[in-house]
């Protein structure tokens, strides 16, 4: 019997969008940042992850406290850029209220006499953050699995990779559900046929997807490319792959069911001559690909698609992503 594909209506119903950031976006590691950003006490981070606003600071003590962008007064934001720092203690934007970096409640401005009032019932919410490798993920669930759990498949392939500093960041809007977009990446098959000059530059073929716990790697095969190329993916929505010596990280952020915005995170050596050729190569194939995922999303959106079929050769990891959606979302 064919393999079916989910069901085209889990690709665009808000309600289903709405499950999923309770059950899959809630409860996951999200990559957040570099560690790099993040030197000096009171140096944060601050971004939305399906819906989520969340920032990571680094406190007094070195080390790194996460929690919701949420005042508890009225629920105004902490702080209101990507990146900044903060001076001894966050003050939130609406109404002034002061919380020190462990989370407590210093001073609620302005608030007035209260003696049923109890600050410390007001405390931010707490978020879990961890560190692999000098890359910070975030976790809402505080009762998470350690991160090493999730990213143990690929820590021995990183044990003897260079140092990588540099960086460029990148970010693209892309029109399409942020499942339309993870199984494009986790599709072998149309790339290994694809006849477009850019694809066919920037990614060997791409045929045995292995599925190791919650992380799909797939290596490059074809001998023209260097041996140290590979690809990865992490449970739910983060992409890793090694070109020229170049590290790609692809974070998949969902905005809504429909549109996801996706941020390229590239590090390299320094001194690496052949960094600006590989960003360029990864950059086409990336516009190529969201094109694709935006028409694809806008077949689906017609309504004449309902389901269709999963090649048991080349699209295991697809299945295996529909699956494990479908079990997160409890369908």
């Amino acid at each position: 019997m064919p393999i079916i594909t989910t069901p085209s209506d889990l690709y665009r119903d808000p309600a289903v969008f709405a499950r999923e950031r309770e059950t899959i976006f809630a409860r996951t590691w999200q990559f957040f940042g570099l560690e790099a950003d993040l030197v000096r006490a009171g140096d944060y981070l601050a971004e939305t992850i399906a819906g989520y606003p969340l920032v990571v600071i680094r406190d007094a003590d070195g080390a790194l406290k996460g929690y919701h962008n949420v005042c508890r007064h009225r629920a105004g934001p902490l702080v209101d850029k990507a990146k900044g720092r903060c001076d001894r203690a966050f003050v939130c934007q609406f109404h002034d209220w002061r919380y020190g970096f462990d989370g407590r409640l210093d001073a609620a401005t302005g608030y007035g006499p209260d003696e049923a009032f109890d600050a410390a019932q007001y405390s931010l919410f707490p978020i879990r953050v961890e560190t692999w490798r000098n890359l910070v993920f975030v976790n809402l669930d505080l009762a998470a699995a350690p991160l090493i759990e999730l990213l143990r498949p690929l820590d021995q392939r990183f044990a003897e990779r260079s140092h990588r500093s540099a960086r460029v960041r990148d970010r693209h809007l892309v029109a399409c559900s942020w499942k339309v977009y993870v199984e494009n990446y986790l599709d072998g098959f149309h790339l290994a046929g694809s006849a477009s000059s850019a694809a066919a530059a920037a990614a060997p073929h791409r045929h045995e997807v292995q599925i190791t716990g919650e992380v799909a790697l797939h290596e490059g095969v074809d001998p023209a490319h260097s041996p140290d190329n590979f690809w990865a993916w992490i449970w739910p929505n983060l992409g890793i792959s090694v070109y020229r010596g170049v590290l790609l990280l692809e974070q998949m952020r969902p905005e809504g069911p429909d549109r996801l915005v996706v941020d390229h995170i590239f590090l390299h050596a320094p001194e690496d001559s052949g960094v600006d050729a590989a960003i360029l190569a990864s950059e086409r194939l990336a516009e190529e690909q969201a094109g694709i995922c935006e028409r694809v999303q806008q077949n689906l959106d017609a309504g004449v698609f309902t389901h269709g079929v999963l090649s048991p050769t080349h699209e295991g990891a697809i299945a295996w992503f529909q699956n494990r959606v479908l079990q997160a979302i409890g369908d």
